[in-house]
């Protein structure tokens, strides 16, 4: 077929999530959709991939695209003709230790919070379903039955049938070869063909991914990785419908296929395919390419393969699959709208997870590039997680490696990646280091989560209980509320907003007032059109057309692109200005005693209250200090020219008063005793503000616009159909994470978004939303409540109020 000259979308990619992205976009949109292919449809990862399709994951919304991908499997072939191989064959997930036994105590518990049934069961049940098996060394298993597997290349090819009953146009053999653009926005896409107008283009070039969207000015941080599998000869016994077999604590995958076995696994010592030779990017003519096969390295699956399925050792090797799969520094795939450029959609880096992920991807790929904003919450793989530092290939490889090698490995609690750190340093990462801190990384900063007491080795111990730093982050805490700490939060991201247009923007984009005067805090959520949360954060207006912007660190990019995305065009500059200050923290009830030792201003209550900016000088320089709490005591965060950072801590730290550093897990307690909301895990795209109980920071008695006001205002009156409260337990054991399911008078209400400990209420914490036709306070509290935390379920006391000072009296001291 002759290219069009112009198209609505085009997909760049033959692949599995490339067919179903322009399938979703004729089907669901009628959009006008033109999809390139390099070489032939199905080529590159998706034709090699083993096939197994699972949906459980820890978020919400990413299981929900992933079960979208099953029940568009099971009924595909009934629309096109073309058979996708599906069978919902189930999945059996192995345990040989107590601490991955609990870990599957907790997916269980997750799964049935997601409306999944996942069932725990003993060796003996194993050994019936799975014959084959030595089930010796088995603490039990975990049995999801809606799980399966597929044929990748008939799924793939079923759905780009689909596309062009839809009306797509899919055309093989068509490279791309750059874009025509005009500022940040493609107008064209230039291809070995000829070149095609289009209005948005979706990158689902797979491997090839980061080599088109550099082609436009942007970063898709993807890490080509050597994945191999064998397919065995045929086994005597081997059911057809044998569940797949995922064996972790041995590293190696199983599925049936054609009376044998396809077996693989993940390796701890994995091995990046180095592009060097092609210029850094996969060569072009890979799109069937396989590698040698490498028993050397393979060994060690084979090894454990043969301990857990003794039968392989009297069983020949058909075939071994040698292929390269693209990979993420955080295991997670990529999708979204890239921040450098105003119309590149990106689906890729799925890390042996496209077959599983392909359907639902495609479906929220293309409501995304159509309407200009995902349909549910989509953080955990939208590309804005990212920040400059995946613009460095070397470290990319070096936490994709990383994160390979973790993908069977127990998921403990609070584990931090290792790789390429130090990454970015505080000017007070060695002041801190030397008062023992034991530092996590949140998009490249270096931060204190914990501080080790003398006689005590400054470093995390992973473990699936309390772990070994709960009394050193409890002493921490108890410090903050009885006297005074300082937290070292420069990592925040911080934008400034400016220019004559500037307030008139923000109120566009902030559901809240920021129309105060000059010197005043508005704490404000940014909407999207459906009136969920897209950012949280603290807006400070410290000149008449100058506005200071503060956000938490993980959302620099997000936050920084929403931002820049929605506001009005006008006299208005927004520019990112987190290396330019220091931020220091300082909160507790003797935080104004510290402050007033270091400056000769008034920072008295009347002088500067709650919610205000100000000025001060401190060791001889201008530190902008808003007056603002996340721990629930009296408190301000000091922003200090960076440079000047450490100067300023040092004087802080003089003026004694039994200050003392403290870390990030302390600061997550205290806010878990005032019921402060997390954005990404409690208040997400997914709840409005009034689900939240944030409605009070929503200006909707006044006539001011603003981005989904009119959600908003279509829901007044109708029931909110689930409320954010809070939980304690009185079990001195339990241990929150987040996920639990959340029980009222015996049956399924809700899970939990996030949960901890408060070290002063002296329980275990937990937050979620409530489903309920009646979300009233009399109706939700006459209800009998439980949690059920690893498969156990536990007594529980519903609060809707702070769990600690709830008429906030201590924050305006």
């Amino acid at each position: 077929m002759t290219l069009p000259s112009h198209a609505q979308v085009v997909v760049i990619g033959g692949g599995i999530i490339g067919c179903s992205t322009a399938y979703h976009l004729a089907r669901d949109h009628k959009a006008d959709v033109v999809l390139l292919e390099q070489g032939k449809l199905t080529s590159g990862s998706t034709w090699h991939a083993a096939g197994l399709v699972g949906q459980l994951r820890s978020s919400a919304s990413i299981t929900k695209v992933l079960k979208y991908s099953v029940d568009l499997y099971k009924q595909l072939d009934a629309e096109t003709g073309l058979d996708t191989g599906w069978k919902m064959t189930g999945c059996l997930r192995l345990a040989t230790n107590p601490d991955r036994w609990t870990e599957y105590k907790r997916l269980a518990t997750t799964a049935g919070s997601f409306g999944m049934d996942m069932h725990l069961i003993c060796p003996d049940e194993v050994k019936k379903m799975w014959p084959l098996m030595d089930v010796s060394d088995l603490v039990g298993a975990s049995w999801l039955p809606t799980d399966g597997q597929a044929n990748p290349s008939d799924i793939t090819q079923s759905l780009a049938k689909g596309a062009r009953m839809h009306g797509a146009k899919l055309h093989e053999g068509v490279r791309v070869t750059g874009f025509d653009m005009d500022g940040d926005r493609i107008t064209g896409v230039q291809t070995s063909q000829g070149t095609i107008k289009c209005d948005r283009v979706v990158n689902c070039a797979g491997q090839w991914a980061r080599k088109v969207g550099a082609m436009a000015g942007i970063t898709v941080p993807l890490q080509p990785v050597k994945h191999q599998y064998i397919i065995t000869e045929a086994i005597d016994g081997l059911s057809p419908d044998a569940a797949t077999l995922r064996d972790p604590d041995r590293r190696t995958y199983f599925k049936e296929e054609v009376g044998g076995l396809v077996m693989g696994g993940y390796e701890p010592d994995p091995q990046p395919w180095v592009l060097d030779e092609f210029g850094g990017d996969v060569p072009d003519d890979w799109e069937f390419g396989l590698f040698d096969d490498d028993y050397d390295h393979f060994a060690q699956h084979l090894e454990q393969a043969i301990e857990r399925i003794p039968v392989l050792t009297q069983t020949g090797v058909k075939q071994m699959i040698n292929g390269s799969e693209s990979f993420t520094p955080d295991g997670n795939f990529i999708l979204g709208r890239a921040p450098e450029c105003a119309n590149m959609f990106v689906g890729a880096g799925f890390n042996a997870f496209g077959i599983a992920s392909g359907g639902g991807a495609g479906w929220v790929l293309a409501e995304w590039a159509m309407t200009g904003e995902a349909p549910l919450d989509l953080w955990v793989v939208d590309i804005r997680r990212f920040s400059d530092m995946h613009k460095d290939r070397k470290w990319v490889c070096d936490r994709t490696l990383e994160a390979y090698g973790k993908h069977y490995t127990i998921g403990f609690p609070h584990e931090e990646y290792t790789s390429g750190r130090p990454r970015i340093l505080s000017p007070l990462y060695e002041r801190l280091k030397r008062q023992n801190a034991v530092f996590g990384s949140k998009l490249g900063w270096e931060r204190p989560n914990w501080f080790a007491p003398d006689g005590m080795a400054p470093q995390d111990v992973y473990s699936m209980g309390r772990q070994n730093w709960f009394d050193a982050v409890g002493q921490e805490h108890a410090h903050v509320r009885n006297s005074v700490g300082v937290f070292d939060q420069s990592s925040f991201a911080k934008y400034e907003v400016s220019g004559s247009d500037a307030q008139a923007a923000l109120d566009w984009v902030c559901a809240n007032n920021v129309s105060k005067p000059v010197g005043r805090l508005t704490y404000t959520q940014l909407l999207n059109s459906r009136g969920g949360i897209e950012c949280d954060l603290t807006v400070a207006r410290i000149a008449q057309g100058r506005f200071y912007i503060v956000t938490g660190t993980g959302f620099r990019t997000h936050d920084l692109g929403w931002i820049a995305d929605h506001i009005p065009a006008g006299d208005v500059n927004l520019q990112d200005v987190t290396e330019d200050w220091g931020t220091l923290s300082l909160m507790g009830p003797k935080a104004r005693d510290v402050l007033a030792a270091v400056t000769s201003d008034d920072v008295s209550n009347s002088a500067f209250p709650f919610g205000h900016v100000r000025d001060l000088d401190i060791a001889g320089h201008k530190v902008r200090a808003l007056r603002v709490t996340y721990v629930g005591e009296l408190g301000w965060e000091l922003h200090i020219p960076i440079a000047a950072t450490g100067a300023v801590y040092d004087v802080l730290m003089a003026a004694g008063q039994g200050i003392r550093p403290v870390g990030y897990r302390a600061l997550e307690s205290l806010r878990l005793e005032k019921g402060y909301r997390a954005w990404s895990s409690d208040i997400t795209p997914n709840d409005t503000p009034f689900q939240a109980g944030l409605g009070w920071a929503v200006k909707m008695k006044g006539n001011t616009p603003f981005l989904g006001r009119e959600a908003l205002s279509a829901a007044a009156g109708e029931p909110l159909g689930k409320r954010f409260v809070g939980f304690t337990l009185d079990d001195p054991d339990a241990v929150l994470l987040g996920r639990e399911t959340i029980l009222r008078n015996g049956k399924p209400v809700g899970y939990l978004t996030s949960g901890g400990y408060g070290y002063t209420v002296g329980k275990s914490i937990g937050y979620g939303y409530v489903r309920a036709d009646d979300t009233s306070d009399d109706a939700l509290q006459a209800g009998d409540y439980a949690l059920i935390v690893a498969g156990e379920t536990l007594p529980a006391q519903i609060g809707l109020r702070s769990f600690y000072d709830p008429e906030g009296t201590r924050i305006r001291a």
